[in-house]
C-alpha cells in the first residue's frame, strides 16, 4: 500500500483572520457609538412620560374623591386619603386607586400635593430626577 498524504490548500481552512476580526470590532463600536446615545435618551424620556401617567392617573383619583366627598383631600389628608376613608371624611367610597398603595414617581420619590394649588385646586407633582425644584430634561418638574 502507497502512504497518500493530504495536502489541505489555504482555501479548505475555515475561520476568520485577525484583520477580518478587528475590521468587524470596529463598526460594532460605531454603532455602539451611534445607538447608544439615543437608546440612553429614550430610557430617560420613557421616566419622564411615566410620571406624566401617574399624574394624570393620580388626577383622575382626585377627581373620583371628590365626586364622593364633595370636596379635594386636604394637604394634611394627601393622597393617602385616595386610600383611606379615616378621620370623619364623609361619602368616601374608596379606594380610588388600584393597587391599594399611592405609586412612588418613577424615580423613587414621593409625589408631591398642594392643596389649594397655585395652578389649579390643588398641586399634584414630581420634582423629577434630582428630587429638587425646577431643572431641566430628566430633572424637571412634571406635574399639573
Amino acid at each position: 500500500m502507497k502512504n497518500v498524504v493530504f495536502k489541505k490548500n489555504k482555501s479548505d481552512q475555515k475561520g476568520f483572520t485577525l484583520i477580518e476580526l478587528l475590521v468587524v470590532l470596529v463598526i460594532l463600536g460605531l454603532l455602539a457609538g451611534l445607538v447608544g446615545p439615543k437608546v440612553v435618551g429614550y430610557l430617560s424620556r420613557g421616566k419622564s412620560d411615566t410620571a406624566k401617567l401617574q399624574v394624570e392617573q393620580l388626577s383622575a383619583a382626585m377627581d373620583l374623591f371628590l365626586l364622593d366627598v364633595g370636596r379635594y383631600p386636604t394637604e394634611e389628608e394627601g393622597t393617602a386619603a385616595l386610600l383611606e376613608g379615616g378621620g370623619g371624611i364623609n361619602n368616601w367610597r374608596g379606594p380610588y386607586l388600584r393597587k391599594n398603595e399611592v405609586p412612588l414617581d418613577p424615580w423613587g420619590n414621593e409625589f408631591h400635593y398642594k392643596y389649594p394649588g397655585q395652578s389649579g385646586d390643588y398641586d399634584l407633582y414630581s420634582l423629577g430626577a434630582d428630587n429638587a425644584e425646577g431643572g431641566d430634561g430628566e430633572n424637571a418638574d412634571i406635574g399639573l
